[in-house]
């Protein structure tokens, strides 16, 4: 059974930085690539970033481009995400998911595993 498990959420103030960890658990990790996105109340899931298996290859939202910044260690099943210079509107749940097919890199939609989620809130 595929589990996700995202920590390092709270509350920070603006301008603060937070690194969020995914910890996978009942898949091969180094060959899955995993995405991590965020969610208010009433609005729709936001994709943030993504990176391959591999480590080699990154994707960020464009508006997120510069303050964001994602990363694995396939040692310790872990991607982070690491947020710097955080702003209220940066306030969210943030997920992390994975696809269901290995060595798949997919686009913002095509994820199949869950995490649930992590508190994020930036004060002003």
């Amino acid at each position: 059974q595929v589990r996700l498990v995202e920590s390092g959420g709270g509350l920070v103030q603006a301008g603060g930085s937070l690194r969020l960890s995914c910890t996978a658990s009942g898949l091969t990790f180094s060959t899955y690539a995993v995405g991590w996105f965020r969610q208010t109340p009433g609005q729709e899931r936001e994709f943030v970033a993504r990176i391959s298996w591999s480590g080699g290859s990154t994707q960020y939202a464009d508006s997120l481009k510069g303050r964001f910044t994602i990363s694995r260690d396939n040692a310790k099943n872990t991607v982070y995400l690491q947020m710097n210079s955080l702003k209220p509107e940066d306030t969210a749940v943030y997920y992390c998911a994975a696809p269901r097919r290995y060595y798949y890199t997919p686009p913002e939609s095509d994820y199949d595993y869950w995490g649930q989620g992590t508190q994020v809130t930036v004060s002003s």
